[in-house]
């Protein structure tokens, strides 16, 4: 069965080689998004739907500012899809206050002090010189206008009723030390959703990239578990 990867904010998936290799016993693709089109969610759902395997089964795992992409995808029940994994993502804009961070992103990542601060928020204690360095040229990939548009999405986005129309196990990854998304984030997905089971990790917001081990851990796990029914 094929895993599907649904990058973060940064849209590029190179914040995610850890993860990818310690995920050797599956079949893994990573879905990035152009680093200069301002797309909104609908537009982003529209491009990954394209990209979705036909006649095989999948799994899709969304990273944060993904989440919604993959609910609304997987609402629509496309074949060959067994399994949804949200790590540290929402359904509904978990911080009003994220509308303030677009500020910001005029600067950034020309100021280090800025960089640094964004990164305390994501990596927490985690936080090192290399994973630093490999945000900054991740985030450096893409324009800053791209960045606020991805931050007005989030703003506006609210997907909560699609979850009750989900038929498929939802794995949510929760970093114990999320920084950035809510409990409230992860307690409206297991109140809308119907076959949700919920894995601790001790990780900052960047759980995929901090605890990649654990993670695919609990990712194998589930995906194992996942039945490749034929598509009727």
């Amino acid at each position: 069965m094929k895993l599907l990867i649904l990058p973060g904010m940064d849209g590029s998936g190179l914040l995610l080689t850890d993860l990818i290799d310690s995920l050797r016993n599956l079949t893994v693709e990573v879905i990035s998004y152009p680093n200069s089109d301002d797309l909104d969610y609908s537009q982003l759902e529209k491009l990954v739907q394209s990209r979705l395997p036909r006649g095989d089964s999948f799994a899709l795992l969304a990273e944060s500012f993904s989440g919604p992409i993959a609910i609304s995808l997987a609402a629509r029940r496309p074949p060959g899809l067994r399994g949804l994994i949200l790590s540290c993502s929402f359904a509904r804009n978990p911080r009003p206050v994220l509308s303030k961070l677009s500020t910001m992103l005029s600067l950034f990542p020309c100021k280090g002090v800025y960089l640094a601060a964004i990164a305390r928020v994501l990596f927490g204690r985690f936080s090192n010189r290399a994973r630093r360095s490999a945000l900054r040229d991740a985030l450096n990939q893409v324009s800053v206008e791209t960045l606020r548009g991805r931050i007005a999405s989030v703003v506006e986005v609210d997907v909560s009723a699609k979850l009750a129309n989900l038929d498929i196990p939802i794995l949510y990854l929760r970093g114990t030390e999320d920084r950035l998304i809510p409990n409230a984030a992860r307690r409206l997905i297991l109140e809308h959703g119907k076959n949700v089971r919920v894995a601790d990790i001790r990780a900052p917001h960047f759980l995929l990239q901090t605890a990649p081990t654990a993670a695919a851990t609990a990712i194998s796990e589930f995906v194992g578990e996942l039945s490749p029914k034929a598509d009727i």
